[in-house]
């Protein structure tokens, strides 16, 4: 794939499309692209991640729970998988395996950082970012805590006394 279809695609994927093309040029330019078979794994739950990877063609399913049941989620073209590995090693949750002949964009933590150290706004634009997304994060956990407390009260003899 050329260096200009790679931007592209990681200008479509979130997080991604924060940087300007001088960030996203290096990013292209300094990625690995992997290619994958139907079935092909890419990673398997509790492994230690080595980057994030942006699906740019194709589709890789993610399964948490690997009980044979359908995928978790199914990540295409302009998806990232794995942000928090883009920043540090991690456990993977889930396993990812390709659904169809697919190509992924692996994105280091050291390609990461060295992006954000050469670009200061684009580090400022993902905390920002992802500052937002945890905040409505919190708030949609703090609902389910209101309901599940609401729920609790009215199973509750001793509440309704």
């Amino acid at each position: 794939m050329a260096l200009e279809d790679d931007i592209a695609i990681l200008s479509s994927a979130p997080l991604f499309s924060l940087l300007e093309r001088d960030a996203l040029r290096l990013v292209a330019f300094a990625a690995e692209s992997r290619s994958l078979r139907e079935g092909d794994t890419l990673f398997r739950k509790g492994d230690r991640s080595d980057g994030g990877y942006v699906v740019s063609r194709g589709a890789v399913a993610l399964d948490a729970g690997e009980d044979g049941a359908a995928a978790d989620f199914v990540a295409g073209p302009g998806a990232l998988i794995g942000q928090a590995a883009l920043f540090t090693r991690i456990e993977r949750p889930a396993t990812a395996t390709a659904r169809e002949p697919s190509t992924v964009i692996r994105v280091s933590p050291s390609l990461m950082r060295r992006v954000l150290e050469e670009f200061p706004a684009a580090a400022v634009a993902m905390h920002d970012a992802m500052t937002q997304e945890l905040i409505r994060l919190t708030d949609g956990l703090e609902q389910v805590r209101q309901q599940l407390i609401a729920i609790d009260g009215e199973d509750d003899p001793a509440a309704k006394g």
